[in-house]
């Protein structure tokens, strides 16, 4: 029978930090918590190797006396918390006083810190929990820590780092996230000595924003400030037509502290429902202010993950706030209280500028339910003597909606309506170009006295079907029989092309620009993309690195819109970026996954009948099912389900 002994300090103090130090971004993650702690209003970072071989935090806070600073690096020293009464109302990002020791237990450190009323700094060095050298040392105001050889003396732990490119990308995210959590605070971070980004400090965050997420702060709405006491949230979020690939722009802050929290996406992504894309995720920087005894941050050991005294009220605080800026967008239909009384026209001539065959705007209704937010701009019914629904509480609105309507605009006496314009048969600049891809070739067009009277009428297969149209520009309807099949353009034109890229060995025709493109990236985008270039080349893309954080793209695949690259090579850094060292079938799968809906005719856009009837062919013919990521391209709807609806059987 084993012995119960009591393990020896050097072997306590490994297992506690690996509860802290998972990789370098979690030794630089606790360095820069305690620099903005200390009042720090400048932090630099730098790395070196990934963070593996060096890291070094530099910040112009309070400083540490040297009479504290061998005690600093004791377990369960701290400043910042004196009670247990303390844990009920922590409001500083560090408060366990594990950090220092943790890292020591694993590295070489040294810490060079010099208080603002002191004329000289202090050094003092320690290795695997035991101190080395300390003394006197020249350095300005403020604090820094170099931390070398992570996990170097403990071999165990040092194989399971990952390669350089992704513990600094790693290291980067978490600098990144700092910054935005604190954007009073300038942020300088240098990767292989080549200086990545420097934020401005000013306290504004969309400054922060535009430094660190560029592209995705170009589409951002502001969130204004919304709540009650006890509970505010505010930030910015994008629009529902720039939503993201993946959830990786989605950063929650509580109390300056960056959060993982399921409950606040789900608030998030519920104020998007049915307003985004399948698939894709709405890009948000939040912040909230809680009442400190309303949270529990010592609930993680890395101190991500909060819990919550009220969690409902904060999911209806961010769903509400983040709904109100969405539906006063600009690129949202405008609401107004009541309709507008039409002006007075003449009964000789029609109104000036009229189109005669245009349909009227009736008005619609627009439920708003009673907890979501008025926006400020709108007035209620009741102030307009317009009723609120007794039954629940919720509030009436009334847009111009642009539904059809049956009876035609009347025309003056006297006067015959000009017979309505022939569709243009020029194809809009922003159409796919289906029939001159790669992915489908258009049938041949063989003349009209070989056409068919109904030319959209298939009468091969077992059952005839015929192309009825298209509903909502996003749906092909197809008759068959007594039942109609609604097949989503998007999805199986998707598949279709997954497919012609998996047949050509994933080597599509690179074309070369006529005016190659730059692009300006997240870093970590940027240096995976570089990083992946040889595979790039394979789908088609030719990329160069361009100046100070810049890409040129310099030729791309022939099927892909030039609107569309910059999108596309976004995703694609994201893909690599989430992936990692994924299988390499199911990574290339991923990213062909991503070409052919880039490429892809879009829902909502209008593309020709032939096109359409392309499509539909391909899949009444039994070759698409279902699109690259398992969902179905068609639904059908019977003759009998219809009758039952209008009562007729």
């Amino acid at each position: 029978m084993p012995h119960i002994q009591v393990m020896d300090k050097a072997l306590a103090d490994l297992i506690a930090a690996g509860e802290v130090v998972e990789r370098p971004a979690s030794v630089v993650k606790e360095l820069v918590e305690n620099a903005v702690d200390a009042g720090a209003t400048q932090v630099t970072v730098e790395i070196r190797n990934g963070g593996s071989t060096y890291i070094r935090v530099t910040d112009n806070g309070c400083g540490v006396p040297k009479e504290e600073m061998a005690t600093a690096f004791l377990r369960h020293a701290t400043s910042k918390i004196s009670s247990a009464a303390d844990l009920d109302a922590i409001g500083t990002l560090g408060f366990r006083g594990e950090a220092l020791a943790a890292i020591a237990a694993v590295a070489r450190v040294q810490m060079l810190s010099k208080p603002k009323d002191q004329t000289m700094g202090y050094s003092y060095s320690i290795e695997c929990s035991e101190a080395v050298e300390e003394g006197d040392a020249g350095c300005g105001d403020g604090t820094t820590v170099v931390v070398r050889d992570l996990f170097f003396f403990h071999p165990a732990r040092y194989k399971y780092l990952k390669k350089d490119v992704a513990e600094g990308n790693a290291v980067q995210n978490a600098v990144e996230q700092q910054a935005l959590g604190h954007p009073e605070v300038s942020f300088r971070f240098i990767r292989d000595e080549k200086q990545v980004f420097t934020t401005p400090g000013d306290g504004e965050p969309l400054a922060a924003l535009h430094t660190l997420m560029p592209d995705e702060a170009r589409d951002m709405l502001f969130v204004r400030p919304y709540g009650y006491p006890g509970l505010r949230v505010f930030g910015y979020v994008s629009r529902p037509t720039a939503c993201r690939g993946s959830r990786a722009s989605q950063h929650f802050f509580v109390n300056g502290r960056w959060v993982r929290s399921k409950r606040l996406t789900a608030a998030l992504e519920k104020a998007y429902e049915n307003q985004r894309m399948v698939g894709r995720f709405p890009a948000a920087v939040l912040y909230l202010d809680v009442a400190l005894d309303k949270v529990d941050v010592n609930a993680h050991p890395a101190k991500t993950e909060v819990r919550f005294l009220q969690e409902n009220d904060l999911f209806g605080c961010v769903f509400r706030a983040v709904g109100a800026e969405l539906m006063m967008a600009a690129d949202r239909p405008e609401l107004t209280t009541a309709p507008t009384a039409a002006a007075p026209r003449s009964e000789l001539a029609p109104a000036p500028q009229a189109d005669p065959w245009a349909l009227a705007h009736p008005t619609q209704e627009v439920v708003i339910p009673k907890g979501m937010l008025i926006p400020p701009n709108y007035t209620a019914r009741e102030e307009h003597g317009l009723p609120v629904d007794p039954a629940t509480g919720d509030v009436l609105l009334v847009f111009d909606s642009p539904a059809l309507q049956s009876d035609p605009v009347p025309h003056p006496a006297g006067l015959e309506p000009f017979a309505p314009p022939v569709p243009s048969e020029t194809r809009p600049p922003e159409q796919t170009r289906l029939a001159e891809g790669p992915f489908i070739a258009s049938p041949p067009l063989t003349g009209a006295a070989q056409a068919p009277a109904d030319r959209f009428a298939v009468t091969e297969g077992e059952v005839p079907w015929r192309m009825v149209g298209e509903a909502l520009n996003t749906y092909i309807i197809v008759e068959q029989g007594d039942k109609l099949i609604f097949i989503d353009k998007h999805a199986a034109h998707e598949r279709l092309g997954f497919d012609a890229l998996k047949a050509q060995g994933s080597r599509p025709m690179a074309q070369d620009l006529l005016t190659p493109l730059s692009l300006t990236l997240r870093p970590d985008q940027r240096s995976v993309l570089l990083e992946q270039e040889k595979e790039l080349e394979d789908f088609g893309f030719h990329l160069e690195e361009w100046g100070d954080g810049g890409v040129l793209v310099r030729a791309c695949p022939d099927f892909l819109d030039s609107a569309h690259i910059a999108s596309t090579l976004e995703d694609l850094a994201e893909q690599y970026l989430t992936m990692g060292t994924a299988d390499p079938d199911s990574q290339r799968d991923a990213l062909l996954h991503t070409i052919a809906c880039k490429a892809a005719m879009k829902g909502g856009q209008k593309n020709q009948s032939e096109e359409l009837l392309v499509i539909a062919k391909a899949v009444m013919e039994g070759k698409v099912t279902h699109c690259p990521h398992g969902r179905p391209v068609a639904t059908e709807l019977t003759k009998a389900h219809l009758e039952r609806q209008f009562g007729r059987a």
